[in-house]
């Protein structure tokens, strides 16, 4: 009877143990009522725990660990209000894949449906946007659910988990035992290859005059960039990538043609247009880079690896489909020798390309401050090493296309929500998971708006960052829009006053500079760089610069505007 007393613990001491058998090295999160006994067990410090400043900054910053380390990120959040400011951050990592546990409070079991005070349908509000998803019923079942959640969310095509935790349920006692036996047999996700597959897509290769490999965000999920560098070397095939693809094949690699799609380079779009055979390596042909799927890389044979079967032909026809994880696929393509038709032609056409057409923005221009040499100087200032966060508007796309990306979990950003105040909790999470690198944010002084409270916990949790505010005193992308397609109407996009955001930074312990002047710009970065604790940047950029190329929603990859 005593030995059956002593192994007793209450539902909060369970989770927590369950949480360090899947070796979980922080929360980020932010108490309430229905998660005081959980934050009561926490309170011990076996997990350290970051207090963000809401609860949306407590995912993303979870999805920045994520990304940042490829460890999955876990986030606990109490009932009603704090569950529903968090569905931006879990709709965002469901949409780049990315892996995440979110334990969200709930009221007692006997509440639920009865419309008890800070009661919301977590599960009804979730199921759409999360992976898989669980109320917890019986306290002896925290140890199934939390193996299965983070399985789940770090298998297939990786994305977040939300497990809704009754507030009786972490106060119950039981005897459940931490290790479980995972048994889920309706959930198997294809790792391996089918090697005929593989074999006709080598094949299909051996043939091609035209070849491309289309690099995406799946090649960084499997941690396969080795694989496919050495595909792309040993086979000579051109390659570029999505947005979130970037940092898988070094930006300076002669073989690399850029990001392709809306802001696309020349290069990366016409290849697109006119390769033969497009090997699609773990990207889900999105409508930022298949704006117009019938004129879609219309010449080419399509082959398509993806870890989830949902997406293949989903957007594009596919010849060769493969659902498999990239690097195994990749392995097994670097198993197979074929002898290629000569494609010199086609390589010194793409090389052309990208030496003519290069992103650019005038450079002889004095009179203000262009970004995109902010974004070049500070590639160089950092040697392309840095972690980059970005929030998520024109500056986005300039950090996309002006930083020199050389490493695989190099690019913090929201690509398939598109989330503006993203970047500044993205950028603290990565920077806590990787506290050796140096984390550089860019970001839009619409977005630093919406989520800049989370500037208090960088001294807190000593986690310094830099923090460069593109400041073009509007919404950008939306005014940039607005200037191509409405006439030049811009609507609600240009702020008529501004917040002080240096006085903002000093608020928050950090230090602020403003910097104004064209000529001294790269010497004001560089002194601001040499700070070792947390920095705010202020640049005062052109308010009228547009992102080129572009290529207008609906049209074909060869329509693009800003190309000379």
């Amino acid at each position: 009877m005593a030995e059956q007393q002593r192994k007793m613990k209450n539902g909060s001491k369970i989770l927590i143990e369950a949480l360090l058998k899947q070796k979980v090295e922080m929360i980020f999160g932010y108490p309430g009522g229905a998660v005081l006994p959980l934050y009561d067990a926490l309170y011990d410090g076996d997990i350290p725990h970051i207090l963000t400043r809401h609860e949306q900054g407590a995912v993303h910053a979870a999805e920045g660990y994520a990304k940042a380390t490829g460890k999955p990120g876990v986030v606990i959040v109490t009932s009603g209000p704090g569950a529903t400011n968090a569905i931006t951050g879990i709709a965002d990592a469901m949409s780049d894949s990315i892996p995440m546990v979110v334990f969200t409070g709930q009221v007692l079991t006997d509440g639920i449906g009865k419309d008890a005070f800070q009661e919301a349908d977590v599960i009804g509000l979730t199921m759409p946007i999360t992976k898989n998803n669980y109320q917890v019923r019986e306290t002896k079942e925290l140890p199934r659910i939390i193996e299965e959640a983070f399985h789940i969310a770090t298998t297939g095509r990786k994305g977040p988990v939300v497990i809704d935790l009754p507030k009786d349920i972490t106060i119950m006692e039981s005897d459940a035992e931490i290790e479980v036996k995972l048994n889920l047999p309706s959930y198997q996700p294809t790792v391996k290859p089918n090697k005929l597959q593989v074999k006709k897509l080598m094949e299909a290769l051996a043939t091609a005059k035209k070849p491309l490999v289309l690099v995406g965000a799946g090649v960084l999920h499997a941690d396969a960039g080795k694989e496919l560098l050495a595909f792309i070397n040993k086979y000579q095939v051109p390659a570029l990538s999505s947005l979130l693809g970037l940092g898988a094949i070094p930006t300076e690699h002669e073989l690399f043609l850029g990001m392709g799609g809306m802001h696309g380079s020349f290069a990366a779009n016409m290849a697109l247009t006119d390769c033969d055979l497009l090997i699609n390596i773990g990207s889900r042909f999105d409508d930022r880079l298949a704006s117009a799927p019938k004129e879609f890389a219309s010449n080419a044979m399509i082959a398509h690896v993806d870890i989830d079967p949902a997406e293949i032909g989903k957007i594009i026809e596919t010849q060769i489909p493969i659902v498999a994880d990239a690097k195994e696929t990749l392995k097994e393509m670097l198993k197979i020798e074929v002898t290629c038709t000569d494609t010199t032609d086609w390589k010194k056409l793409n090389l052309s390309r990208k030496k003519l057409h290069p992103f650019k923005y005038d450079k002889e221009q004095t009179t203000e401050i262009k970004p995109q040499k902010v974004i070049e100087f500070i590639g160089e200032l950092t040697k392309g090493e840095a972690i980059v966060a970005t929030d998520v508007g024109q500056h986005q796309m300039w950090a996309a296309q002006f930083y020199p990306f050389k490493n695989e979990k190099q690019l913090i950003t929201s690509g398939g929500l598109g989330t503006m105040g993203y970047g500044i909790p993205a950028a603290i999470g990565a920077k806590l998971g990787c506290p050796d690198k140096e984390v550089v944010l860019f970001v839009g002084d619409g977005g630093f708006q919406m989520t800049n409270q989370e500037l208090a916990i960088l001294n807190i949790y000593n986690s310094p960052i830099k923090i460069v505010i593109l400041n073009n005193r509007s919404l950008g992308m939306v005014r940039q829009w607005q200037e191509s397609f409405f006439n030049e109407r811009r609507s609600e996009s240009v702020f008529e006053s501004q917040p002080d955001f240096v006085k903002m930074a000093e608020a928050y312990h950090i230090k602020g500079v403003r910097l104004d002047n064209p000529a001294t710009v790269e010497a004001d970065l560089t002194e601001a760089f040499k700070e070792t604790g947390s920095i705010l940047i202020e640049v005062m950029v052109s308010p009228t610069e547009h992102v080129l190329p572009m290529v207008p929603a609906g049209k074909a990859n060869y329509q693009m505007l800003g190309v000379d």
